[in-house]
């Protein structure tokens, strides 16, 4: 599995919400609690930070694959949500997605739901 980076600013408040974002996605399913994350300040390591194209935090990336960078339009579900896509994405889960019979959904009134 491989580890992510997440850099951030201590004081930022986008930053806060990610991390109570993660703490409560590894509680909802044990095991996003089992995937390393390599959080990096970024204003205490400029040198790292700089190697990586990002503007804005919270920012993951896989490697050098940015997966998240926050915007301030972002709310808490918004942040949560995207930490989750990121963390399917290294488990290797795709998202779901709802298919629609001719733009509408199944008879029963209920959406199909598949894999990508």
């Amino acid at each position: 599995m491989n580890k992510l980076t997440v850099f951030y600013l201590a004081n930022c408040p986008y930053c806060i919400k990610a991390k109570q974002a993660v703490s409560e996605l590894a509680a909802e399913d044990p095991r996003y609690a089992k995937i390393a994350l390599d959080w990096i300040e970024e204003s205490e390591n400029p040198a790292i930070a700089d190697t990586y194209d990002y503007y804005r935090v919270p920012t993951i990336f896989d490697g050098n694959t940015k997966l998240y960078e926050c915007d301030p339009a972002h709310d808490y579900e918004t942040i949560k949500l995207n930490f989750k896509k990121a963390f399917d994405s290294v488990l290797g889960e795709r998202p779901l997605r709802v298919l629609l019979i001719n733009g509408s959904p199944r008879p029963d009134g209920n959406p199909s739901i598949a894999r990508n």
